[in-house]
């Protein structure tokens, strides 16, 4: 496929290319609906009144260190078309040497599968449950097939993400991802 499009539609990757997904860290996540369509609820006074879309995905949201137990939320706010998630990868032992973790994050960035454990993994695990449950309950509801992430350097830098994600419904008529300000 490569060689038809000779590279020309190939979008670069924003993730850190020596640094492996599953280490302990804490994790800046944005995910949006497909189009970002606003089914996850809707802002009025600076206030968020989710929809049982946005139900569904607060409480896959909410199960997720129930899940799994290395992972834990620091904090969230759910907009109504996408979603901004701080994400903590506690310390976990995979039995496994530093040799063989390097060979098994160069077979994951070869072949494009998530590790597990990963916030790869954790992303699409959650998107799959919403999605699921969504479908289960006759609700059209469909992911952007992407996500946003940033890791997480220092206090100064965590403090600002928190700062965002609670200034993010007031903000909202602003927003870059609020569809009166995307431009067609």
């Amino acid at each position: 496929m490569e060689e038809f499009f000779q590279n020309i539609y190939r979008v670069g990757t924003i993730r850190l290319n020596h640094w492996d997904y599953s280490w302990p860290a804490m994790y800046y996540v944005t995910i949006c609906t497909n189009n970002r369509e606003c089914c996850l609820g809707e802002v009025r006074n600076g206030q968020v009144y989710m929809s049982g879309i946005g139900n569904i995905m607060f409480e896959e949201l909410i199960k997720t260190p129930q899940l799994r137990p290395y992972v834990m939320l620091d904090d969230f706010i759910v907009m109504p078309n996408h979603v901004h998630i701080i994400f903590v990868l506690k310390d976990k032992d995979f039995g496994k040497t530093g040799r063989d973790t390097a060979r098994h994050v160069s077979t994951v960035r070869k072949f494009g599968y998530a590790q597990p454990k990963s916030l790869s993994s954790i992303i699409a695990s959650f998107k799959s449950a919403v999605a699921n449950r969504c479908h289960k309950n006759n609700l059209d509801f469909q992911w952007q097939s992407n996500y946003y992430e940033h890791v997480i350097r220092d206090y100064e830098d965590l403090g600002r993400i928190r700062e965002y994600i609670a200034h993010n419904p007031i903000n909202w008529e602003n927003d870059h991802n609020n569809p009166i300000n995307i431009k067609s």
